[in-house]
């Protein structure tokens, strides 16, 4: 049998590999009965709290070289290594009550540095309601960081990628593209905004939103976009067997972002398929639209169809065209 390497496979495929094995039949029969939603499904997992409510974890890892470009400050990686778990948890429409931080770094690394890491953690987990209440540290030879989320939600209210039906409606908050609008600044050495800028290196967990959003029983899927805008569209298509027709139009993009893009296609390209911006995507009832409206700034950009229609885009022109599977990955050559 012929060996492939990680590389090669791509992190979903790998990510549905593993789902199989931790998943696996055998693995009921032995105490999980608690385990209401387990790996590779969702945002998080969700565990049966044995009321009302259920508990839902979710864990990430950063690393120096691949997440965190060298502009950034300590207490900037700080804050992305939270706000990427509690991004997770305000998927799920669930309120954060805790954060564990294990963090690995060499073994010469200044003090200083490691205080004004631990100060941006901490500012994520207060901006988002909750505190971080434990952790690990080591020495390692990159500066990585993992981080463990909990979040609390009604089992009424819990929101998952698999519900959206045809005729929902497709939202997202704030802005898309911003993030990978900034990368590409950096690497290119262009210059931007620091709007823009602070969109990469400070994203904002929608957690407050969330929970409004999940409170309004109007929400039938959603999950957040940090892996880019195409990339959850074909997560949410997949778990709820749903097509989607985007408007290109209707893509909430900054006056800042839509300046620096070069032409229409480098905007699409950063509106569609970078990662990094950590708003929320979600489908709605129509007829309960006006529940959400005024909750946050979100944009109406398109509509669930049939699962056979695919997912495509539609340009001013009334033209279609098919909107790639592809993002942000964290495991690619």
């Amino acid at each position: 049998m012929k060996e492939t390497k990680v590389s090669s496979v791509g992190e979903r495929a790998l990510i549905s590999r593993l789902s199989e094995i931790f998943n696996a039949p055998e693995g009921k029969e032995k105490g999980q009965e608690g385990i209401l939603i387990g790996a590779g499904s969702d945002d998080c997992a969700v565990l049966d709290l044995k009321g009302e409510d259920c508990l839902v974890v979710t864990t990430d890892m950063l690393h120096r070289t691949t997440d965190f470009p060298p502009e950034m400050t300590p207490w900037q990686m700080g804050w992305m290594s939270a706000a990427v778990n509690l991004s997770d948890i305000a998927a799920m429409g669930a309120e954060p009550t805790g954060l564990l931080m294990a963090i690995g770094m060499p073994a010469d690394t200044e003090i200083a540095f490691v205080e004004e890491l631990a100060k941006g953690i901490q500012a994520c987990a207060e901006f988002c309601g909750t505190a971080v209440i434990g952790g690990d540290l080591d020495t390692h030879a990159e500066l990585t960081i993992t981080g463990t989320a909990l979040g609390r939600v009604k089992k009424s209210q819990l929101l998952l990628r698999k519900r959206a039906k045809p005729g929902d409606l497709v939202c997202v908050t704030g802005y898309t593209g911003s993030a990978g609008a900034a990368l590409e600044a950096i690497q290119s050495k262009k210059p931007v905004s620091k709007t823009v800028l602070k969109a990469l290196f400070e994203p904002v967990p929608r957690t407050r939103e969330a929970r409004k959003l999940a409170e309004s029983g109007a929400v039938t899927a959603m999950m957040d976009t940090s892996d880019g805008l195409a990339m959850s569209l074909y997560d949410l298509a997949r778990q709820s067997k749903v097509g989607f027709r985007i408007r290109e139009e209707a893509l909430p993009v900054l006056p800042e972002v839509r300046e620096f893009a070069s032409d229409p296609g480098e905007l699409l390209e950063f509106a569609l398929y970078t990662g990094g911006d950590f708003e929320l995507i979600f489908t709605v009832d129509p007829g309960r639209l006006k529940k959400v409206q005024n909750i946050c700034n979100l944009t109406i950009i398109g509509e669930c169809t049939k699962y056979e229609t695919g997912i495509v885009l539609e340009s001013l022109e009334c033209e279609l065209t098919a909107i790639e599977q592809r993002g942000y990955l964290q495991l690619k050559a």
